[in-house]
């Protein structure tokens, strides 16, 4: 399948990557404005515990974020070096209908099945 024929999934993945940064940044400014108050002697440990587990998460959703935008990155190189679609492990096409139900595959569904065992 040739580079024009990938031209929607390409589409898709400048998008998602565009929504992904969008998210990211919106993470971040949320943590930066964010001040964390010294514990008090006092109690409010229930707050403190609640503040945590709410750092944890954001800073797990931000780590989520950030590999998506890795794999989307890597796949938006393959399109300029025209490897898109290649199996990075036999060196062949991978499927169309894999490409479009995952387009950061990096594998064809024989070695990802393989690579999984």
């Amino acid at each position: 399948m040739t580079d024009t024929n990938y031209t929607p999934i390409r589409i898709r993945l400048e998008n998602e990557h565009k929504r992904l940064n969008e998210q990211l940044e919106a993470i971040r400014a949320v943590r930066s404005s964010e001040k964390r108050r010294e514990g008090s002697p006092f109690g409010k440990r229930e707050e403190e515990a609640t503040e945590t587990a709410d750092l944890e998460n954001m800073i797990a959703q931000e780590k989520r974020l950030v590999d998506q935008l890795v794999n989307i990155e890597t796949s938006l190189k393959k399109f300029e070096n025209g490897t898109f679609g290649i199996c990075e492990k036999c060196g062949q096409s991978i499927e169309s209908v894999r490409m479009e139900a995952m387009p950061t595959a990096r594998l064809c569904i024989s070695d990802a099945q393989k690579a999984t065992r």
